[in-house]
């Protein structure tokens, strides 16, 4: 390969446009810019109906809590809900719904029959659709670009919405001052359609099913178990819930910072389209850092700058002062969501991937919801100076998380590696699959010279066995044998233990042979049912 040719595999692959190469992504992102300036004229209409049907304070904040609220509610249902049905299917009809609530809201407010409640539940009804949507459309952003891409991908996605939120309260204000409210709400039923049509047209491969369904109910405490015992992925949720805590101020505080210098609507305007601005080149040069750097660099870097800018508010008092810094808080911000997201994605399998992103969802936005009332008491007791210092420094701080949980490697290997041999079991376990809890036993016959070495291997594989299925585990050494051990796991039921066979991926596979070499000859396996009096 020549130096010319390296060069140009180089560019490629820190190109933002690569994933534009992939039809669906191009077709699906360039429908969602429509979609998006649809609910943010959607957002400026609703709360511009509000106001114009003579309701008090209490309702025009009660918008923000109805368009919010479902995102608490529906994230880890709507997470498991986008891992156990075809996610297909799933998008088509939360879009559908959503088209069809809008539509009823429009129709409702051309007839003149709409009230300040029936728009705060037809708010809620809206927005449950798009929470019911959001991890599921996140998850099957790793089955549309490759792997490589997904950063590349995640700051698209930053540069559409964005642009849509510059555009869509922009075009809203334009339709509803020469059009009327209803005509705003006529544009958000309209956008739904090119992402109906795009999605409708996706060919997504049909995945084959070789356990048993989950539940509901069971798919949700899998993720949380899978969560809890990832220690990657509690890494990236962990500092991501600190960032967004101590960050929020900058969002909470900047519309009493914009009304400070310059007592208008235009000036904190002027300075959301600076952040806006600033996380278009954010993304632009995104990918040229990550030809440099490391995620972690980038990210912390990120961090930092948000710190410093939130600091640098908190003493500026013009606007072209402010603005330059709002600049360069929106390039930072993008970068730190963009690799955030598409780290969080490339660390959960395809099994679990909707859930977990609807975890990261909820400790997201509910990191920025605490921040935003605890930086907002702050400068009610204080004032905004103080608020903004401390969060600043906050944020600043958490680059203490270098020292001890850096951010993990995203290239494992996360297909399925089920490689474990099926036991023959008895008719009635084939019939009866939720039939439980199953006791699992393995007998190790260890080297004594590694036993050491197997002890500490083994205890790192419970926790895959915890991950993956298991709620209590175990090793126990024989006390009338020295070199022998015993393993126990306990799983709810059998049907859980098949589908935690199909749960280990590649990527343990290291782990496993760790194990496998400090023994002697084969694990003796067993299987055991707990024997209910009416079961015999």
């Amino acid at each position: 390969m020549t130096n010319a040719e390296i060069n140009s595999k180089g560019r490629e692959s820190t190109s933002l446009w690569r994933p534009l190469r992939v039809p669906t992504f191009r077709n699906l992102l360039f429908a969602d810019v429509v979609s998006d300036i649809g609910t943010f004229m959607q957002n400026v209409g609703a709360a511009w109906l509000m106001v114009s049907l003579g309701a008090g304070p209490i309702y025009v904040a009660l918008t923000q809590t109805a368009a919010s609220l479902p995102y608490f509610l529906l994230a880890l249902p709507a997470g498991s809900a986008g891992d156990i049905v075809d996610r297909r299917k799933l998008v088509l009809f939360t879009e559908s719904w959503m088209m069809g609530v809008a539509l009823l809201l429009a129709v409702l407010t051309i007839g003149g029959l709409m009230s300040p409640w029936l728009l705060l539940v037809l708010t809620f009804a809206l927005s449950a659709g798009d929470a019911f949507e959001t991890p599921t459309w996140r998850a099957i952003l790793p089955e549309i670009v490759p792997k490589e891409d997904l950063a590349p991908a995640s700051a698209l996605n930053g540069i559409e919405f964005n642009l849509a939120r510059a555009v869509g309260p922009a075009l809203a204000g334009i339709v509803i001052a020469a059009a009327g409210v209803a005509t705003a709400f006529v544009a958000n039923v309209v956008s739904f359609c090119g992402v109906i049509f795009v999605v409708a047209k996706w060919k997504r491969p049909i995945r084959k099913r070789g356990t048993p369904p989950e539940t509901l109910t069971g798919a949700t405490v899998a993720a949380i178990r899978y969560v809890r015992h990832s220690p990657e992925i509690l890494t990236v949720v962990v500092r991501t819930g600190v960032v967004m805590f101590f960050s929020s101020s900058l969002f909470a505080l900047l519309p009493t910072v914009a009304r400070s210098v310059h007592n208008t609507a235009i000036g904190y305007g002027l300075l959301l389209g600076c952040f806006g601005a600033g996380a278009i080149v954010g993304a632009l040069v995104m990918q040229l850092a990550r030809a440099r750097w490391s995620n972690e660099v980038i990210v912390s870097a990120a961090a930092a700058i948000l710190g410093v800018m939130i600091v640098s508010i908190s003493a500026l008092h013009s606007l072209l002062t402010l603005a330059p810094v709002m600049l360069l808080g929106g390039a930072a911000w993008v970068n730190f969501i963009s690799l955030i997201s598409a780290l969080i994605q490339n660390l959960a399998p395809d099994w679990v991937r909707a859930r977990v992103l609807a975890i990261f969802i909820l400790v997201y936005q509910g990191s920025f919801a605490l921040g935003s009332v605890a930086w907002g008491a702050v400068a009610q007791g204080a004032s905004i100076r103080v608020a903004l210092i401390c969060s600043g420094v906050g944020t600043i701080a958490s680059l203490l998380f270098v020292l001890f949980a850096k951010l993990p490697d995203s290239t494992a290997d996360l297909t399925p590696w089920n490689h474990w041999r099926m036991p023959a079991v008895i008719k009635e376990v084939e019939s009866n699959v939720d039939w439980g809890p199953v006791l699992v036993t393995i007998k190790y016959a260890v080297i004594h010279e590694r036993a050491t070495e197997f002890v500490e291997a083994i205890h790192e594989y419970g926790r895959i066995r915890r991950r993956d299925g298991a709620y209590r585990w175990g090793i126990y050494r024989d006390t009338e044998a020295a070199d022998r051990y015993l393993e126990i796991f306990l799983v709810n039921s059998w049907a859980e233990h098949l589908r935690q066979h199909d749960r280990q991926t590649q990527a343990d596979r290291g782990l496993e042979q760790r194990v496998y070499a400090c023994v002697v000859g084969e694990a003796e396996v067993r299987h055991l049912i707990y024997a209910h009096s009416d079961e015999t």
